[in-house]
């Protein structure tokens, strides 16, 4: 049960970074569009994968920032390519959580 506690409690401290509740918010809203096209049970499938892949990436880039910035200070090119890197992963899922959008409204308005 403590893993769980533990686990409950990094969310806790995620959630307290700009970047991650960013994108929750923009996860609220792809729901909340999603009910408004209404979805269906398949549509809804790819959409919660790719919000909770964009969220469950910003909270790893938000931990590798932070293990940065513990280990060294300084501006240090090894520790940037990390944290670039990092911020890399956020970025390919999230264009791949849009291009599962634009599929999606595509598929509508076209029939």
């Amino acid at each position: 049960m403590k893993k769980f506690a533990d686990a409950f409690n990094g969310l806790k401290i995620a959630f307290r970074h700009k970047a991650v509740m960013i994108q929750l918010v923009l996860g609220i809203m792809a729901i909340i569009g999603g009910m408004i096209i209404r979805l269906d049970y398949y549509e809804w499938l790819a959409f919660i994968v790719c919000i909770v892949l964009v969220i469950s990436c910003e909270i790893f880039n938000t931990a590798v920032e932070k293990i940065g910035d513990y280990l060294n200070t300084q501006k240090d090119e090894r520790i940037k390519i990390i944290k670039d890197l990092s911020s890399a992963a956020v970025l390919t899922s999230s264009l791949g959580a849009l291009a599962v959008c634009i599929f999606t409204l595509i598929r509508r308005i076209i029939g």
